[in-house]
């Protein structure tokens, strides 16, 4: 049995203004873009990795109101998503993504679990990690 990974949704306050930091800063590309019922989603594709798509909707899409409004406030407290990419350079994606305006939550650090890795708000204020594996030392 084969299992992997299809796509991954990230709630957003506006699908639109996040295509900002996914798409231009971040190079991903949009597979589809659907309005439905006063609401929108956008999907997203990682040119590295075909098949594998991230899907930007806003927090009332395809919920009743009282579960959207609960997930719109954890979001704008920043507390509701955790996205982590992997990166093969996580000083060049923290620059590039630093000169986008983004704001940083925390820069290029060395974890003392093995992971080079920063953090970002996207747009709508979910953190947005990059990390770099450390390579994995050899016997002498």
């Amino acid at each position: 049995m084969t299992i992997s990974l299809q796509y991954y949704h990230i709630t957003v306050l506006d699908p639109e203004e996040s295509l900002g930091f996914y798409r231009d800063t971040l190079g991903f590309e949009v597979v589809n873009d659907v309005a439905s019922g006063g609401h929108h989603w956008v999907t997203l594709g990682i040119p590295s990795q075909p098949g594998l798509e991230i899907v930007l909707s806003d927090p009332h899409g395809g919920r009743p109101q009282a579960d959207g409004d609960s997930l719109q406030e954890l979001l704008v407290k920043g507390v509701l998503t955790n996205v982590v990419f992997r990166t093969d350079d996580v000083d060049a994606t923290f620059e590039h993504v630093r000169a986008s305006g983004a704001e940083v939550l925390q820069e290029p650090t060395d974890q003392p679990w093995g992971p080079r890795d920063c953090a970002f708000r996207d747009p709508s204020g979910n953190m947005v990690r990059f990390l770099q594996a450390q390579p994995v030392a050899q016997n002498a």
